[in-house]
C-alpha cells in the first residue's frame, strides 16, 4: 500500500475536524504535515473522483468532505487511492513447468484461496471502521488535536 492512502486518511481526518464552512487548498493540507502539494493533490483528486471530497476551483477553492465523516470508510479511503483490484494476483504457477503433470486441476489453488480469505477480512475490517471512528479514537488519546488543527489551518490563512 502506497504511502499516498496514508496522507488520504489524515488529510481526511483534519477535514473532518475542519468541518464543511470552508474548502482547503491542497497545499494547505499538505503544509500541515510538510508534504509535497503535488503528490497530496493527486491523492485529493483521486478522493474526489470517488466522491470522498468535494472540489472547488478558485481564489477560495479547494476540498471538503462531501459526506459526513461517519459515511466515509477506511476501505472506501484505500479503494479510492489503491484502486478497486486484489492485492493477490494469482497466475497459476502450479501449472508451468515441472510443477505441472500436464493435468490441470478444476480446484481453485490454495495459496489464491488463502490470499482472498485473508484480503476479504482486511477489507471488511477497513469497511467495518470511519473517518469518524478514527477522529474519535484520537481524539481519545488528544482531546486537544481538533483544536490543534483548527487552529493551526486558522492561524496560517491566506
Amino acid at each position: 500500500m502506497n504511502e499516498g492512502v496514508e496522507w488520504a486518511v489524515h488529510s481526511c481526518l483534519n477535514l473532518a475536524w475542519l468541518g464543511d464552512e470552508r474548502a482547503v487548498p491542497a497545499a494547505k493540507l499538505a503544509g500541515f504535515y510538510e508534504l509535497p502539494a503535488a503528490y497530496l493533490n493527486k491523492q485529493l483528486q483521486a478522493l474526489a473522483r470517488a466522491g470522498i471530497l468535494t472540489s472547488t476551483s478558485g481564489p477560495r477553492g479547494g476540498f471538503r468532505l462531501a459526506r459526513p465523516p461517519e459515511k466515509i470508510t477506511l476501505m472506501d479511503v484505500v479503494a479510492a487511492i489503491e484502486g478497486e483490484e486484489e492485492a493477490f494476483r494469482c497466475t497459476e504457477i502450479r501449472h508451468r513447468g515441472g510443477s505441472d503433470s500436464g493435468v490441470r486441476s478444476k480446484t481453485p489453488c490454495e495459496i489464491h484461496t488463502s490470499m482472498r480469505k485473508a484480503e476479504l477480512a482486511w477489507r471488511r475490517e477497513l469497511a467495518s471502521q470511519t473517518i469518524a471512528d478514527i477522529a474519535s479514537s484520537v481524539e481519545g488519546h488528544s482531546s486537544a488535536a481538533p483544536e490543534r488543527v483548527r487552529r493551526w489551518f486558522d492561524d496560517t490563512r491566506t
